[in-house]
């Protein structure tokens, strides 16, 4: 059931992202990586079996990120990628600060929520840490490894490789750091090496699998231009 809707998941988050870009275009991939960064921040705290591995929600959501900025890198450049990184990387703090304000205030009596909040919001300063930190150097390097890919190649052509390269690369980078900070001195090298393997590889199919939907967007593009 679970490898099922993993896939139904993965479908959505790319169909939205192009429903997202073609009514609202630029606007709409920048909002797309606000919602994603709080959504994947909430999904985390849920851990699931998959293809026989335990993992946590929010991978999916997280790497499609990846896609919309390389969507902004491709069409509108660089420097709008870094501007949507940016945009995300404050959607997470305000996030991350508000929700823990939030679990300062005292329930009363008629409140049924408040244990749920902590449990989802109680998060350890080191993983928000993690999380922040990594999302900002990994996003960051992915739009630049766009650029640098882009100018080398010829630009009407290796659309495959820039995207999948750059978000490779970058996930890479983005599944060892998070892994290396959240979890080392909490739990064995083997664990923490595992986790890291088996975050990437989760990543890795997202990014491989969002190699159509780049295409669709640059398709979309053609017709706005067109018009």
């Amino acid at each position: 059931m679970n490898e099922i809707l993993f896939i139904v998941s993965i479908l959505f988050n790319f169909i939205g992202i192009i429903i997202s870009y073609k009514i609202f275009r630029k606007t709409g991939l920048f909002v797309w990586v606000a919602i994603s960064t709080i959504i994947a921040n909430i999904e985390a705290t849920k851990c699931i079996d998959m293809f026989g591995i335990s993992v946590t929600l929010g991978n999916v959501i997280y790497s499609t990120i990846f896609l919309a900025t390389d969507i902004l890198s491709e069409m509108y450049g660089g420097k709008e990628a870094r501007r949507a990184v940016k945009i995300g990387f404050f959607s997470m703090l305000v996030f991350t600060v508000l929700t823990q304000i939030d679990l300062l205030f005292i329930p009363n009596s008629q409140d049924l929520v408040n244990d749920s909040m902590h449990i989802i919001f109680g998060f350890m300063p080191r993983f928000c840490f993690a999380s922040i930190l990594t999302y900002i150097i990994s996003n960051t390097l992915d739009t630049y490894l766009y650029d640098i890919i882009k100018n080398k190649l010829p630009q009407d052509k290796f659309l495959w490789v820039r995207n999948n390269c750059s978000t490779m690369i970058s996930q890479l980078i983005d599944s060892i750091l998070f892994t290396f900070i959240a979890f080392v001195g909490i739990y064995s090298w083997k664990v923490v090496i595992n986790l890291t393997i088996v975050t990437y590889t989760v990543k890795l199919i997202v990014a491989i699998l969002d190699t159509p939907f780049i295409y669709i967007a640059k398709k979309i593009e053609r017709k706005f231009k067109q018009n």
